[in-house]
């Protein structure tokens, strides 16, 4: 079993937020592949500090259904400091689950793929750097690239490190 994740963050020691999250991560199997490190621009229209944003791959042996993986991920946020505040608004980590394999799946608490991955930058340029060569999303067929070429106007992530 595959999860991906992306991990963001801008409150206070921004990258150390992003190791801890991928530590919390191991519980679930093993990370497999990171991503570099992007600062970025905030999204979704609230006034707020740069973040800076990863995405990794953990593999599973065993399955393990898909509202426990957001269950535990929630849980991870909270040990890590994540106070709910506003929508997209500031934050100390964000960890979302962004694919699970091939899945799709589309609850009230979870959506799988994440239904913004293809309108969001920040997501595609680092997810882009740990997915399989040839890979599509499950839903809209698109490679990466090609989702990147869809969204206008947004400038392109600022590579910072690894993580």
């Amino acid at each position: 079993m595959n999860i991906y994740f992306g991990l963001g963050s801008n409150l206070g020691n921004r990258l150390q937020n992003l190791r801890d999250a991928v530590e919390r991560l191991r519980a679930l199997g093993n990370v497999t592949k990171r991503s570099d490190v992007f600062e970025t621009k905030a999204w979704g229209g609230v006034e707020q500090p740069d973040y800076l944003n990863a995405c990794v791959k953990v593999e599973r042996e065993e399955w393990i259904e898909p509202l426990e993986v957001l269950r535990l991920v929630k849980g991870y946020e909270r040990e890590l400091g994540r106070v709910e505040s506003v929508r997209w608004g500031a934050r100390k980590i964000d960890i979302d689950i962004l694919l699970i394999d091939d899945v799709v799946l589309r609850e009230p608490e979870l959506d799988v793929p994440h239904v913004r991955i293809p309108e969001r930058m920040f997501v595609l340029v680092p997810l882009g750097e740990i997915l399989p060569e040839g890979w599509r999303h499950p839903e809209n067929g698109m490679s990466v690239r090609e989702m990147i070429g869809r969204i206008e106007g947004e400038a392109w992530p600022l590579r910072v490190t690894c993580i």
